[in-house]
């Protein structure tokens, strides 16, 4: 399953906006409002629970400085990626969009595709008030 968020354009430069999203504490400020357990577990690693969804473990498993970097889950269970892509506009702008790859089967799909979507969107957005 492939689900893209719109692109977003925040008040940062690229590589700004690459470090922003390489340090797991940062990723709180991107939650949805329904966040109810945010924890950094190390420097690349983060756990965090939606309301109605399964605590999820993620970790920075790859980075191309300054245009992308790759979150992972840690989970056999739920093995998914998420990809910031990161384009510069001028000095001080950005334009970053979420891409979240994973494998489900087709009912586990249809039961995570509307959530999932949502939660990509709002990552975005709030990329955008920063």
């Amino acid at each position: 399953m492939n689900i893209e968020s719109p692109k977003v354009t925040a008040d940062k430069s690229q590589q700004e906006m690459f470090d922003f999203l390489t340090n797991a504490e940062n990723y709180e400020q991107l939650m949805p409002e329904s966040k109810e357990k945010f924890e950094v577990r190390d420097e690349k690693t983060f756990v965090f629970g939606l309301k109605g969804m399964p605590v999820i473990k993620l970790q920075i498993r790859e980075t191309i400085e300054p245009e992308l970097v790759v979150l992972g889950s840690t989970s056999d269970k739920l093995d998914f990626t998420l990809k910031a892509h990161i384009a510069a506009l001028n000095e001080n702008q950005s334009e970053v969009h979420m891409e979240f790859n994973g494998e489900f089967n087709a009912m586990m799909a249809m039961m995570v595709k509307k959530p999932l979507s949502k939660f990509i969107n709002t990552l975005a957005e709030n990329i955008g008030t920063l």
